[in-house]
């Protein structure tokens, strides 16, 4: 078998975070807390969680359910070619889980961090073993992370090859500088002071100003220390301290008497570890926003979507942040974003809930 080199691996990111054609698609996915209905505040025991959350993964979704390091629900659903049917497909799903979970005596909580007990982890596999292993070394807010938090994450194609609103080196530029925005807009918790505690080498922003993105976000990622490792029969997946993965490639050995050269699944399996504001997986991921309650999440999905979908919104997006102070940029940013809307036939219900959300909840 071929040894992966540093130019291979290299080669192999560059190749696949960033996958152009035409964007028109989106996708969204969506973190909940299942708590008891009559006492939300409860953290319900393990083995209720897991029961509730088997008989839910087995209702008739278009997305996929899974569960994170603490119980939550994550539904990601399948890429759309419109918001309508995004939204639409994702409403399906969401009354069958919300229904299951109610006959279980749980509701599904949208929050970006929950208080009032300790991050307590729900699930045994080695990978979240191995990353709490990982974030203790540091401090505390890794399993906070893992176990009290949630998140709403939208994905959107990354763009073409061609300059333009539409080109991928202006939409993940654009994408970083709207993460204030975001972050002022729909973090209505201290979740974001939970991930800045964390790693800072696969939590923070990659390089913006290289000429060459694609490398850029590749050279982060190798420089990104290990977090865990694949291992057979039940071995524990952790990883040496302080160890990255161009330096694992260079000297092909992990723990002392375990030698053993990365394979290109390794270095793919290392790329989901790896948590920035925007994470490019083909699309383009956007990590900053909280979860939020009921259904306001279709809100901040049809914002992104119109500034990202529309060139005239790319480029009244691209003016808007350029204005002080940060409200009267996401004041600008929303009205670029319900302007879109109507462009783009969206229903009108939800242009209305974005212009509800801009009216009454803009910091």
């Amino acid at each position: 078998m071929t040894h992966l080199t540093v130019e291979g691996a290299l080669e192999y990111i560059s190749g696949i975070c960033f996958k152009t054609g035409p964007p028109s698609r989106v996708g969204v996915e969506l973190e909940w807390f299942p708590r008891d209905a009559r006492r939300p505040e409860h953290l319900p025991d393990r083995d209720r969680l897991l029961r509730a959350f088997a008989d839910a993964a087995e209702q008739p979704l278009s997305g996929s359910l899974t569960m994170e390091p603490g119980g939550q629900w994550e539904l990601s659903s399948s890429p759309a070619d419109t918001v309508r049917d995004l939204i639409a497909t994702t409403d399906r799903d969401l009354t069958l889980l919300r229904r299951s979970a109610a006959e279980a005596g749980l509701e599904l909580v949208g929050m970006g961090r929950e208080h009032g007990h300790p991050p307590s982890r729900v699930i045994d596999h080695p990978r979240y073993v191995a990353m709490e292993h990982f974030f203790d070394r540091d401090n505390g807010s890794g399993r906070v992370m893992m176990c009290s938090t949630a998140s709403i994450q939208v994905n959107l194609d990354a763009g073409t090859e061609h300059d333009g609103p539409e080109g991928f080196r202006r939409r993940w530029r654009l994408a970083h500088q709207l993460t204030p925005v975001l972050t002022a807009v729909f973090c209505r918790t201290d979740r974001p002071a939970v991930w800045a505690a964390i790693d800072p080498g696969r939590t923070a922003a990659p390089p913006l100003e290289s000429p060459d993105l694609r490398l850029a976000y590749a050279q982060y990622a190798l420089d990104a220390k290990l977090m865990c490792v694949q291992r057979p029969d039940g071995a524990p997946w952790t990883a040496p301290p302080g160890l990255t993965f161009r330096e694992w490639i260079k000297t092909g050995a992990l723990e002392p008497g375990e030698d053993r050269a990365p394979t290109l699944d390794d270095l793919a399996y290392h790329l989901t570890t790896l948590f920035p504001p925007v994470r490019p997986r083909g699309h383009l991921e956007f990590r900053v926003l909280d979860a939020l309650p009921g259904d306001l999440w279709r809100v901040p999905t049809a914002l992104l979507t119109a500034l990202f979908h529309d060139a005239r919104a790319t480029d009244d997006a691209q003016a808007a942040l350029e204005l002080t102070p940060i409200r009267k940029a996401a004041a600008a940013c929303f009205d670029a974003a319900l302007s879109a809307l109507e462009r783009m036939d969206a229903p009108a219900e939800l242009t209305a809930e974005v212009a509800r959300y801009a009216e009454e909840d803009l910091p």
